[in-house]
């Protein structure tokens, strides 16, 4: 009977060492198979791949594998941390306008994405209600903006391609990184246009306006969504009031009334120019004016 016991013991314990040997493998295996997978997405979205129906690929391309992976419902990974990495080497050239226009475009639609897929975890409910983004933030009148109007913004309908998941704390993470990532984007981009527009302000007015379409046309190339093409604009008009109005102030010889008469015919054609090229872009996107008033 000790024989048999023994014998058994002996036989039992072989076996499970194998099969914790066997564990350990497999999930080596499935982490290296993951990393290459992540690899694979980074060095195939972190060259400008352009866009498809002026919807930018890289971000539906991330926003599908981080799905596939199911990555939003993990509690530990290493994924969201490289593409944040990713980002900022991708953005490292500020200079850039064309660059930064593209990121612009592509964190503003992953982040979208984000906003209408991931639920905070606790809730039993399949459709719980969200708070809101804070509308006063510029990713809150963004969002704002693309709800009203989600055509407008270059994006589907959350129906074509989201699904709602449980978000852990790194997906979550995450999201608050991209946030500071696509304001800082805009940021640069606008401050990029108002250092070009700098030296053109002392000198004409009508020099801008050549500034103004080069920037116009490298964001509709780019497909950046117009409430932020519109933003970008009132703000960067809003910089050239200032200037123009502090050298009014300083300068002397603009305080005769010709001189008043000139600038005043400059900012008439530069409004017209302005309102021309509105125009055109409510009818190359199919909206009336008052819709995109309504996402200011």
């Amino acid at each position: 009977m000790r024989r048999s016991e023994t014998t058994e013991t002996q036989t039992d314990t072989p076996v499970k060492k194998f099969r914790t040997e066997s564990d350990r493998k497999l999930r080596r295996s499935y982490i290296e198979r993951q990393h290459e997978n992540v690899d694979s997405l980074i060095n195939c979205v972190m060259k400008n791949i352009g866009f498809h129906h002026g919807k930018p690929i890289a971000a539906f391309t991330i926003y599908k594998c981080l799905l596939h992976w199911k990555s939003f419902e993990a509690e530990r990974t290493s994924v969201f941390d490289r593409l944040i990495h990713m980002i900022g080497s991708a953005i490292e050239n500020q200079d850039d306008s064309d660059l930064m226009a593209y990121w612009l475009s592509n964190t503003s639609a992953l982040l979208f994405l984000l906003q209408q897929s991931l639920k905070s975890g606790g809730s039993n409910d399949a459709t719980p209600v969200r708070k809101p983004p804070n509308p006063t933030s510029l990713f809150g009148r963004m969002t704002m903006g693309f709800r009203s109007s989600p055509s407008s913004a270059n994006l589907p309908t959350p129906s074509e391609v989201v699904r709602k998941v449980e978000a852990k704390y790194p997906a979550l993470l995450f999201k608050l990184q991209l946030t500071t990532y696509m304001e800082k984007i805009y940021g640069i981009l606008r401050d990029n246009l108002k250092k070009e527009l700098e030296s053109f302000i002392l000198l004409c007015i009508q020099s801008i306006i050549e500034s103004f379409n080069t920037i116009l046309c490298t964001m509709k190339e780019n497909f950046v969504p117009p409430v932020l093409v519109q933003k970008i604009f009132s703000q960067t008009f809003s910089y050239i009031n200032v200037q123009l109005f502090n050298s009014l102030l300083l300068r002397r010889d603009c305080y005769p009334f010709s001189n008043g008469e000139y600038v005043k015919a400059g900012l008439a054609e530069l409004e017209l120019r302005c309102c021309q090229e509105r125009r055109s872009m409510l009818a190359h996107l199919g909206m009336s004016s008052s819709t995109l008033d309504r996402q200011r």
